[in-house]
């Protein structure tokens, strides 16, 4: 049987807000809207079958969003590992996700601003999205797995006090 490498993609086009306070992570919050048709698999034939119908369906559901319930754990120093609890909408259906999170650091940058880095990951299965489009291969198996791992790096740029617009990401 022939194993294939996982497919390897990111969306292009979001925005968001992260409110981060330092001290006391119960007061942070994430909130993230991605448009689903900037997916990029670096494949156009594969990225058109992923905004149809059987997956994303973009015409029908353009946008992802994440929601943040409550943030749980330090986020205080760089390497500080931390939850982010939260709704994820995806194909008009919304689910609990819990998302691993490293604060990577924070930092003046070049332009007088302040920027702060965030890592995360989860893994979801697809199904429980209504994604469930697939394809028999010939040496036995599926063409699409089930589950979705999402990694995330995040930067976020400081707009006041405590309250940062995403940067760059998913």
């Amino acid at each position: 049987m022939r194993i294939h490498p996982p497919v390897r993609g990111r969306f292009a086009e979001l925005d968001g807000r992260v409110f981060f306070d330092g001290h006391q992570s119960e007061n942070s919050s994430v909130e993230v809207e991605i448009q689903a048709a900037s997916v990029d698999t670096q494949a156009d034939a594969r990225d058109q079958h992923l905004r149809s119908a059987d997956f994303f369906d973009v015409e029908k559901y353009p946008t992802l969003t994440l929601r943040s319930r409550r943030v749980e754990g330090p986020v205080a120093e760089p390497g500080d590992s931390f939850q982010v609890i939260g709704d994820l909408t995806l194909h008009g259906v919304t689910r609990e996700v819990v998302l691993d999170a490293t604060f990577e650091g924070a930092g003046r940058d070049p332009w007088g601003g302040t920027r702060a880095g965030f890592s995360a990951e989860t893994t979801m299965d697809r199904r429980d999205f209504g994604l469930t489009w697939n394809q028999g291969l010939e040496t036995g198996g599926v063409l699409v797995g089930h589950d979705v791992k999402i990694q995330l790096s995040v930067q976020v740029v400081e707009l006041e006090e405590a309250e940062v617009e995403v940067a760059a990401g998913v």
